[in-house]
């Protein structure tokens, strides 16, 4: 018998999309502010999927389901993860910290909270805000969170690529929330 043989896609017991929809969410809501690559909106789709994330805010000129783009990369996340467009960020974050969601900008700023020295708190909503591959997340956004969340870096780089930043801190919190 050999030992760690790869799984076939029939072995993994995935969800069906009826099933996703209805199954319990993880208490994250993802915002992506300014997003101008299509592949990297369905890339945070498709993990978005992964970690049964409550929703997807496509903000600004952050382009919109159906897109050949998006879906290359989102594998058929848009189908599965609830969605929406809003063109102002700041009145979306306004919104959503007036139903009690803690909003968390993903950026390097004075005062940020390391990632992982960020503790979830038990019954508390996350909106986690990833900003422009080049700009970041605007200023206006920055001040407008909660808490800023800083994805330590040891490199030379400055920034790592948005989806891969969506991939580490949406594992990071998943992991720490369902733990």
């Amino acid at each position: 018998m050999n030992k760690n043989r790869k799984l076939k896609n029939s072995e993994l017991n995935r969800i069906s999309v009826d099933e996703f929809k209805s199954t319990s969410k993880t208490p994250i809501i993802v915002i992506l502010d300014n997003i101008r690559s299509l592949n990297n909106i369905g890339s945070v789709f498709r993990t978005s999927d992964a970690f049964l994330i409550q929703k997807i805010y496509l903000c600004g000129i952050t382009a919109s389901p159906p897109h050949k783009d998006i879906q290359k990369t989102a594998l058929g996340a848009t189908d599965t993860v609830a969605w929406e467009h809003v063109e102002d960020t700041i009145t979306l974050i306004d919104s959503l910290q007036q139903d009690d969601i803690q909003v968390l900008a993903i950026e390097q700023a004075e005062d940020a909270v390391m990632l992982q020295d960020f503790t979830p708190q038990q019954n508390t909503t996350y909106a986690v805000v990833f900003g422009n591959e080049v700009k970041g997340v605007q200023q206006t956004v920055v001040t407008a969170s909660n808490t800023v969340i800083e994805i330590p870096q040891y490199g030379t780089k400055h920034s790592l690529n948005i989806s891969v930043s969506a991939g580490v801190v949406l594992w990071d919190l998943f992991s720490k929330i369902q733990l």
